[in-house]
């Protein structure tokens, strides 16, 4: 079976660096048997935020992307906690957040880019996960969209 290490080598992601969280909060806390990651902006691996309105500014391929940058970078957070992220046994809960206009109504399509993300790098069993996805009328820096997540992980050892 193949680590997660490598499936995110074979899909072409190379994990940045964990990204600081952009106030005074803990950007990952472990309790027991759970890995709680804060919310992540989308944060390109490569620097620089997608920034923008859904239905207003960006389009719906865009918003996928910048879902998908959130997941990449609560994996990104994930292997900082944890160390290797074989640990995860189970993704648990996504809460995402879509800066967008008032009319626009494809959350739930756009946050498909970070739950999509998460099944090609855990499987189908590992990652059948619950999840909400609403509009807001901002987010922090101006980002697209803001993910957090719930983890289940084997003990140390």
């Amino acid at each position: 079976m193949k680590s997660v290490e490598q499936t995110l080598a074979g899909l072409g992601i190379e994990l940045p660096p964990a990204p600081q969280p952009l106030g005074n909060f803990a950007p990952f806390l472990v309790d027991g048997d759970y890995l709680y990651i804060s919310g992540q902006i989308s944060s390109a691996p490569t620097g620089g935020i997608i920034t923008g309105k859904l239905g207003q500014d960006l389009d719906i391929e865009t918003g996928i992307k910048a879902a998908r940058y959130c997941a990449i970078g609560i994996l990104a957070r994930a292997k900082a906690a944890l160390g290797e992220l074989d640990r995860i046994e189970k993704l648990i809960k996504l809460g995402a957040f879509v800066n967008a206009s008032p009319d626009f109504g494809d959350h739930p399509k756009v946050v498909n880019g970070a739950s999509d993300l998460m099944v090609q790098v855990f499987g189908p069993d590992k990652a059948n996960h619950v999840r909400f996805a609403v509009g807001s009328p901002s987010l922090p820096s101006q980002a697209a969209v803001e993910i957090e997540a719930v983890f289940r992980i084997a003990s140390k050892g």
